[in-house]
């Protein structure tokens, strides 16, 4: 196991298990969100998020995009703020499979894409006493279902679908394939919105894939694919690809890591060029710290509303 596996496993896993039965304990008012406890659940899932060198950025680019979606289709702004915040937690139960699944390259086994089958509904359980649960159950419970029935968890088809699933899938599925993973480079915007048009009615939702084709002119859009926040692309490892997250109270003269090879970088200028320092990461560099002024800012348009 590497030292980037050892020191996530080792330190990870269980305080994400003792954190989880703190936040899933106790059931109050689905209205009465506080807000110290939702952002502990975004921090959750973005520590689960931080297993895979590959997915950075993931669940805040998900988030983004179901944000513009949602909007695009005319939902309300609480509504919208709900497809936004449940955008971000939609993989939460992947806290359930194991790196050796998790993190494999190559082809999944019958096996082990069953495991991986299994997230939606440990996301469900995870969230059943939640507060906040109920507003964002089908983010996390039924983003994989497809619109022909195809799908899991449950093979839900057309209409059976809610609103904010079908937005969640779209966008999840859009960002998978235009991110990179260490078997394949990212799929070029114009290229993912034409496997987008080409799956209307059958793996996306008609009415909300054609309005998620028309931000194809927004530069908003543009401003989220590659990036892990507003304005911050992903940055390139040398040997890795775009897997190095930098976040916004990043100081110039901090190294940072690629959480992949453990390589070490530092800026010559503010998200501009990494140079390489010669250093490896220690397990202390490479343990996962939620980036909760990031968090702050998804939970916060929930709160604004109020």
């Amino acid at each position: 196991m590497s030292l980037r596996n050892a020191s996530i496993v080792t330190m990870t896993l269980k305080t994400m298990l003792s954190l989880a039965s703190r936040l899933f304990g106790q059931a109050e008012s689905a209205h009465s969100v506080d807000r110290p406890l939702l952002d502990s659940l975004l921090a959750l899932a973005w520590v689960v998020e931080a297993r895979d060198p590959y997915t950075g950025g993931h669940l805040w680019r998900v988030s983004r995009y179901a944000s513009l979606l949602a909007r695009q289709i005319g939902l309300s702004d609480r509504d919208a703020a709900n497809v936004s915040v449940g955008g971000f937690l939609h993989d939460l139960g992947k806290i359930a499979v194991p790196d050796s699944v998790l993190l494999k390259t190559e082809r999944l086994t019958a096996a082990e894409y069953a495991v991986i089958r299994t997230h939606p509904e440990v996301g469900k359980r995870l969230l059943a006493k939640h507060p906040f649960g109920e507003r964002i159950a089908d983010a996390v419970y039924a983003h994989h279902e497809r619109p022909d029935g195809k799908a899991y968890p449950l093979g839900l088809a057309g209409n059976e679908i809610t609103p904010m699933a079908a937005i969640i899938g779209i966008c999840d599925a859009f960002d998978a394939m235009t991110s990179t993973r260490p078997y394949r480079k990212a799929m070029p915007i114009d290229d993912a919105f034409a496997v987008v048009r080409d799956n209307l009615g059958t793996q996306f939702n008609r009415e909300y894939g054609e309005m998620f084709l028309t931000l194809g002119g927004s530069l908003n859009l543009y401003h989220i694919a590659g990036h892990s926040d507003e304005g911050i692309p992903l940055q390139y490892c040398q040997t890795c690809g775009p897997t190095v997250v930098v976040r916004s109270d990043t100081l110039k003269d901090t190294e940072v890591y690629c959480p992949a090879c453990t390589a070490g970088y530092r800026f010559k200028g503010m998200f501009s060029t990494m140079l390489p320092t010669g250093n490896k990461a220690s397990a202390a560099d490479l343990a996962p710290s939620p980036d909760l002024a990031l968090i702050a800012r998804v939970t916060g348009q929930l709160h604004t509303l109020s």
